[in-house]
């Protein structure tokens, strides 16, 4: 019994435990003499010439990508001021030269921003209209009848206000029913 748990195990063949190496103490650094130059902090590894040209591509990348979003940025800015001179230059001209009557009740049914869109006129308005003496203009969401002269001075200034112009000149073919290919035959049953 004279043993200790130590020597028990010692015995049945473990090993003691390594001792941990002793660290060396920090000497304070000592201030450089006239005769001792002072010792530079240790430099990173210098670049190789790889890594400087792959940095610089990357740099050269990043500054023209900020060009290009600036650039682009600038000429929204200006589409967007542009639109807004021919908006305010195209209810100058408006101003007092629309046609519609209160009293209209036919519809007159027109695509317009890839949606079918409505304006009221009376029956020689739609004829007019129809012939492509009148036309009509988006102004702040409400369409306006005006005469093919105002129309032609409002496709000018703002061409994206323009909702309907009727071409009296455009040929009468673009029912496609109107090929012999889909008429209906004489001698049909039903």
């Amino acid at each position: 019994m004279g043993n200790s748990l130590r020597d028990q195990l010692l015995g049945l063949g473990f090993t003691p435990a390594p001792k941990p190496a002793a660290k060396p103490i920090a000497k304070p650094a000592a201030k450089p003499t006239a005769k001792q130059p002072e010792q530079k902090p240790a430099a990173r590894p210098a670049r190789t010439r790889e890594e400087m040209d792959l940095a610089k591509a990357y740099a050269i990348r990043a500054q023209k990508e900020k060009d290009e979003r600036q650039e682009a940025e600038r000429l929204k800015q200006e589409a967007a001021r542009l639109r807004r001179e021919a908006r305010s230059k195209l209810d100058a001209l408006l101003e007092g030269k629309a046609l519609n009557d209160a009293a209209a009740e036919i519809a007159r049914h027109f695509p317009y921003g890839g949606r079918i869109k409505r304006v009221h006129v009376t029956a020689d308005q739609l004829a007019a209209l129809n012939a492509g003496r009148l036309g009509v203009v988006q102004r702040n969401g409400r369409y306006l009848l005006v005469d093919a002269a105002v129309l032609a001075e409002a496709e000018a200034i703002f061409p994206e206000a323009v909702a309907l112009k009727v071409d009296p000149d455009a040929p009468a073919s673009d029912d496609i029913y109107a090929d012999p290919q889909y008429q209906v035959p004489d001698d049909l049953v039903w």
